[in-house]
């Protein structure tokens, strides 16, 4: 494994860092290398690629320790090594396959009776998708790729080449573990340890597969069609059970889980399924009422302006907001209305404008002062 960087090191934190530090550097690093903002980059998915491994170990707490302890032979997965591995291959949503906000995260291995580790769930998966606003208003769907850690095809999992099996450890029997009998001034003590040839499987492949190198499992890299359902907001996670990684010893497939991540929008503003936006109308339109063409996030509608209209009133259209993922009524589509000043008029539009303050019996136009002159002869009386 020395062609493999140390995982702190890829992440950029320090070996004390806690999970939240761990969290925020992997998300930090995925989304600056995803190959969805780097299409075509071969360095760039190499480097999602190991980026999401090191979180694998680093965010699994007995991963982690077994990585501290043995390094990555102790996480690499193969036969013998203590403990599974394989990187997050990350997925967007697959419409269909789970259900939204479902999220029992499974895994880990169940010990027999005899204390041998027994089938081990597969790891659940992880992919963070960027939507925009109008995607979110309609649903979308996305192809998507990425590494998973799938059940042999040649071996179908069990890691020795066709035509053998794996074997019973001749050092624990199939135990999976030893006992160690130690002497000292208290008298006998007896350990109960993991078979160090076997690393508590109980049994040893002597003829690897060639597939897999006696592993059970292949990376392969895995390409879907995700349908993302209208009305998702910021960070919700959505479950596709089935789609993780293959398990071990013939544990079940672990889940992939979309986190959906929703950019801010130039013109709308979401506020649960309501969406905002501020509309100009100009004063001869507010003065007297109009209909104006509004763009929604499905398509344009008309608006009716009522005479008199102030600035800052709202308007609200009707189910031209956000679909509600549960199925129910959509949002709303709230306007705020903006009454703009004319500017630049002509001398015509002018005299118009000066005409009907007038007869509302407005003072407008800019205040002359009277110049010294003027002012010392009024003080005198107009002398």
């Amino acid at each position: 494994m020395a062609d493999k960087r140390d995982y702190y090191e890829v992440l950029g934190v320090s070996r004390e860092a806690n999970a939240d530090d761990v969290k925020k550097a992997y998300r930090r690093l995925a989304r600056k290398h995803h190959p969805d903002v780097n299409p075509g980059n071969n360095e760039a998915e190499d480097q999602f690629k190991e980026i999401n491994e090191a979180y694998e170990v680093l965010s699994d707490g007995q991963k982690r320790e077994m990585y501290n302890r043995f390094g990555h032979a102790g996480v690499n997965g193969g036969a013998g090594a203590p403990g599974g591995g394989g990187d997050y291959g990350f997925s967007v949503d697959f419409g269909g396959f789970g259900d939204i906000f479902d999220m029992f995260f499974g895994g880990g291995a169940r010990q027999t009776a005899g204390g041998r580790p027994g089938a081990e769930r597969g790891s659940d998966l992880r992919y963070d998708v960027e939507l925009s606003l109008e995607e979110v208003a309609t649903g979308v769907e996305k192809k998507v790729r990425f590494s998973r850690w799938e059940s042999c095809g040649i071996c179908h999992g069990s890691g020795a080449a066709e035509g053998s099996n794996p074997e019973t450890c001749p050092t624990c029997r199939g135990a999976g573990q030893v006992r160690q009998q130690q002497q000292t001034i208290l008298g006998t003590q007896i350990r109960v340890m993991a078979c160090p040839r076997c690393h508590g499987e109980g049994r040893i492949v002597t003829n690897p597969c060639k597939e897999c190198g006696g592993a059970g499992r292949v990376k392969k890299t895995v390409e879907k069609t995700v349908n993302i359902p209208a009305g998702v907001d910021d960070g919700n996670r959505i479950r596709i059970t089935g789609e993780g990684e293959a398990g071990m010893r013939g544990g079940t497939t672990g889940d992939l889980y979309v986190f959906t991540h929703v950019r801010p929008h130039d013109r709308f503003e979401r506020r649960g399924n309501d969406i905002w936006c501020e509309i100009p109308v100009t004063f001869a339109q507010a003065a007297l009422g109009a209909t104006i063409t509004v763009k929604t996030l499905f398509e344009d509608a008309d608006l009716h302006i009522a005479e008199g209209t102030q600035n800052d009133e709202v308007y609200t259209l009707k189910e031209k907001g956000i679909p509600d993922p549960r199925g129910r009524n959509k949002g709303n589509l709230n306007v705020i209305i903006q009454v703009q000043t004319p500017t630049r008029l002509n001398d015509e539009q002018r005299e118009l404008l000066k005409q009907f303050a007038e007869l509302r019996g407005e003072s407008v136009g800019a205040h002359e002062e009277k110049g010294f002159f003027e002012r010392v002869k009024d003080v005198l009386g107009g002398r």
